[in-house]
């Protein structure tokens, strides 16, 4: 009955973030932006609780001893997932690591993306770009080393580990990312080509005035 409870509160954990990140992406911070900007400015918000809020005390954990001997009523959370994966239990250099990049940089650049959006700043999609290439990066570097070991360290015994643990939640942070670097490629490209459109434009406009002043010229010098 306790790890039911416990996975109960931490799905409920995950619900509750999603919650809080629809109400602040779409009714608070992205009142004045389009559509799609909203689903972003959701995503941002819930990117940026769950690396402060729930990776952020993990890393803390790990550093002061391990999240196994943790007393912390938080240490639960991911003595839970744990279960599924139990390199979050020992800290592993290799997650460890990871995990402490994503806390800090990982989720200061979600506040740089959402102040990106909100005020339309010419820095939004580099820093987009940026925090999706480090998150995928970052989802490589946790299973990827533990693949080519054998995976010795992943219990996908059940439904809950294999499927809501493992894939669910951490699958979302590879095809997030990969939808965001997509939207930042069309963005970028939609930017460039107006660039490149205003610019020939203005190249031809000086081809005219300097053909408009060499025939005002010619007609001044056939005048006298």
């Amino acid at each position: 009955m306790a790890i039911e409870t416990v996975s109960l509160v931490s799905l409920a954990s995950c619900a509750l973030f999603a919650t809080l990140s629809v109400v602040l992406g779409h009714f608070v911070l992205g009142k004045n932006v389009r559509s799609i900007e909203r689903w972003v400015l959701t995503w941002m918000v819930y990117d940026a609780l769950t690396h402060f809020l729930l990776e952020g005390p993990f890393v803390i954990f790990s550093l002061a001893g391990s999240v196994n001997a943790s007393e912390s009523t938080l240490s639960l959370l991911w003595k839970e997932y744990g279960k599924a994966d139990s390199r979050w239990l020992y800290s592993d250099p290799t997650i460890v690591s990871l995990e402490i990049l994503t806390v800090v940089l990982d989720g200061l650049l979600c506040l740089v993306v959402i102040a990106g959006i909100m005020t339309k700043g010419y820095y939004r999609h580099f820093a987009q770009v940026v925090l999706c290439v480090c998150e995928l990066y970052g989802g490589w570097m946790t299973f990827c080393p533990e693949w080519l070991s054998g995976n010795k360290n992943l219990n996908t015994s059940s439904f809950l580990y294999l499927w809501i643990y493992l894939i669910l939640m951490n699958g979302i942070w590879v095809v997030v990312p990969a939808l965001l670097l997509i939207q930042s490629w069309y963005e970028m490209k939609d930017a460039f080509t107006l660039k490149a459109d205003a610019d020939g434009r203005s190249r031809q406009d000086r081809r005219n005035d300097d053909k408009s002043s060499s025939s005002a010229s010619a007609r001044k010098r056939k005048d006298r």
